[in-house]
């Protein structure tokens, strides 16, 4: 009969709080100043697409070509991010977590800030905008791998990682949501305002992580948070408590985001507890393209956030120019109104992680989203423009479907490919598996802002079809990976069945 152990931190010095209640309070901590983190770096990143209609009359955007270099002015963000993107995730493998992001965090509300310069000095020439935000992608490409690399060192392979990376992950919405209320809010005293406020909150945001954030349990004493695990023979049990032994006497290493999958390869290796349980070298970028599963989740990824980032960017300048019951709508109103799509993006992407938990198949609930995003698009296109409540529906419906496969991917599926047994939990490796996936994906996102730029001008039907096939590429990069998903649980049922 299958018995149950809990592999515990060594006991605390008398007097501390009890282990796991200081553990849930350390754990809440660093959800929540990473959560506010990366919501800052979104919301410094709105402020373009809110003033995009206001900008199509500031030289050098106005006239016919206007939307063109609007395009332009996105994909020299985007593009030097995902490049860079590449390099953050190596550096964030080799360097101090908490002062990395601090620095990212401070260097984002710096360009921020600077960008609303050319409306308070009347800058009209364009390479003035390009260069910041080039310099703006350098810079904002330091959050995602710091986060996501924090957040793994605190929660390894948590059975319910999915759902908690579902609702963390809602900081990419949250965020969007506040920039946008925040820029729009301002926008009727000057276009460079709506600027202003987004960079001061990522400013105070970075002194509060450079302050207060706890990078690894084992910086206070943890050596890995509690994991229960199920063994079936006493030997296997009599090695876990040696193992439980060694690290209260202070011989064991460090297990974290080896979890139940890397203590049981740890002993059926016959190792014991004098193996080494984490590895301390990052991996190299080459290696980390070749684990299994990256490739693939990077393209997909590739995709679909070509098809969230057109939204991020665009959305409230579709609103503006078509309007809701033949009434064209305010700035203000339209960059308010675009929020929805991003509060459907939380629930999509808290549902997305409650039903991959569940159905322990991160690519087939990918793939449901995906495939269920298309018909939101089309009837979205068609009936969006009828009336308000049609808009507000239909706009939730289409960031709930969009949003949650992106969400999906760039936070649980990371980590779990980051963790996964082919490199024995090694623990630096995270940060570089989830700058490549993201990055990855911030070409597509570069992509797409840029191409529709220029296919707006042919009627807005041409963009939608460009999301719509940008969509199926998505797929169809998962389908393999669903498929032995499938399989998977179908041997599982069986061998319940036979058993």
């Amino acid at each position: 009969m299958a018995k149950t152990l809990t592999l515990n931190s060594p006991p605390p010095p008398d007097g501390e709080a009890p282990p796991r209640r200081s553990l849930v309070r350390y754990q809440f901590t660093v959800l929540l100043l990473t959560f506010l983190s990366y919501a800052a770096f979104h919301a410094s990143r709105k402020p373009p697409s809110i003033v995009k209609s206001v900008l199509s009359a500031h030289p050098p955007f106005d006239g016919p070509s206007g939307p063109h270099r609007l395009g332009e002015l996105d994909l020299a963000f985007l593009s030097v991010y995902s490049i860079s993107m590449f390099f953050s995730g190596q550096m964030a493998d080799r360097t101090d977590l908490r002062k990395f992001l601090s620095l990212g965090m401070l260097l984002s509300g710096a360009s921020t800030a600077a960008f609303g310069l050319g409306y308070w000095f009347d800058i009209r020439h364009l390479s003035f905008y390009v260069l910041i935000q080039v310099f703006s992608g350098v810079v904002q490409s330091v959050g995602w791998p710091c986060v996501v690399a924090i957040v793994g060192n605190w929660f390894g392979k948590s059975p319910q990682k999915g759902a908690i990376m579902g609702i963390w992950n809602s900081h990419t919405s949250a965020g969007n949501i506040i920039g946008s209320v925040l820029a729009s809010s301002i926008l009727e005293f000057g276009w460079g305002w709506s600027f202003l406020l987004p960079a001061l909150l990522i400013t105070i945001m970075g002194f509060f992580v450079w302050i207060l954030l706890v990078v690894h349990p084992s910086d206070v004493g943890f050596d890995t948070p509690a994991t229960e695990i199920e063994m079936d023979d006493e030997e296997n049990i009599a090695g876990a408590e040696n193992l439980n032994t060694n690290r209260a006497n202070g011989d064991g290493e460090e297990a974290t985001l080896l979890g139940i999958d890397g203590v049981k390869a740890e002993f059926d290796s016959g190792s014991g507890s004098n193996s080494t349980l984490a590895q301390t070298e990052a991996i190299g970028f080459l290696d980390a393209w070749r684990l299994p599963g990256v490739a693939p989740f990077a393209c997909c990824l590739f995709f679909s956030k070509l098809v969230a980032y057109t939204f991020l960017y665009w959305l409230p300048f579709y609103i503006r120019h078509n309007g809701v019951s033949g009434q064209q709508l305010s700035h203000k109103a339209a960059g308010i109104l675009s929020t929805i799509f991003d509060i459907g993006g939380v629930f999509g992407g808290i549902s997305a992680g409650l039903i991959s938990d569940r159905l322990s198949g991160r690519a087939i609930t990918s793939i449901l989203f995906l495939f269920l995003s298309i018909p939101s698009l089309i009837i979205y296109r068609a009936y969006g423009d009828i009336s308000m409540k049609h808009n507000i529906v239909l706009m939730f419906l289409s960031g709930y479907f969009v949003n949650g496969p992106y969400s999906l991917i760039t936070t649980a599926v990371a980590s779990d490919l980051g963790t996964q047994e082919s490199i024995k939990g090694n623990a630096r490796a995270l940060a570089t598996v989830t700058a490549i996936i993201d990055g990855t994906g911030s070409v597509g996102a570069a992509l797409g802002p840029l191409l529709t730029g220029y296919i707006s001008t042919r009627g807005w039907n041409s963009v939608f079809l460009m999301l719509i096939l940008s969509i199926s590429f998505a797929i169809l990069f998962l389908i393999k990976i669903a498929k032995a998903e499938i399989i998977s649980k179908m041997g599982e049922a069986r061998l319940t069945v036979h058993v």
